[in-house]
């Protein structure tokens, strides 16, 4: 069975985000007012909603990224130069950065916190030694 993933994210500012990810190179599928999904690859993309939009197929309260974490949104690249690139775009585009690069356990990795506090990271695991 192949399955798609749709990751749904509060956002404050709709048109920020959508610049937001724009600035990273990502493209658009199924726009309206209150969301846009951003597409991460052919069986992946996040959707993002108005808060307001969000909060009406929310459970429970909406958590305020600024000051939880709820989840942590892991990019898998194909090579520490694309892991720069990314994140070096992210800080560009209005992102701020999270933790320190990490080299151990065969993986680099970097983060960020998008302009509504959502923490991402980019990831690129290495070929194991032999």
């Amino acid at each position: 069975m192949s399955t798609t993933l749709f990751v749904n994210l509060p956002v404050s500012d709709l048109e920020r985000s959508k610049e937001f990810f724009t600035a990273l190179g990502f493209d658009f599928y199924g726009m309206t007012e209150d969301m846009a999904s951003v597409i991460i690859s052919e069986r992946t993309q996040v959707m993002l909603l108005a808060q307001p939009t969000f909060a009406g197929y929310a459970q429970h309260q909406v958590a305020d990224p600024a000051k939880s974490t709820q989840m942590i949104l892991v990019l898998g690249l194909a090579d520490p130069k694309e892991v720069d690139e990314l994140v070096d775009k992210a800080l560009a585009a209005g992102a701020s950065a999270v933790g320190e690069p990490m080299t151990e356990g065969g993986r680099y990795q970097r983060g960020f916190a998008d302009p509504d506090g959502h923490q991402w990271s980019a990831l690129c695991l290495a070929a194991p030694e032999k």
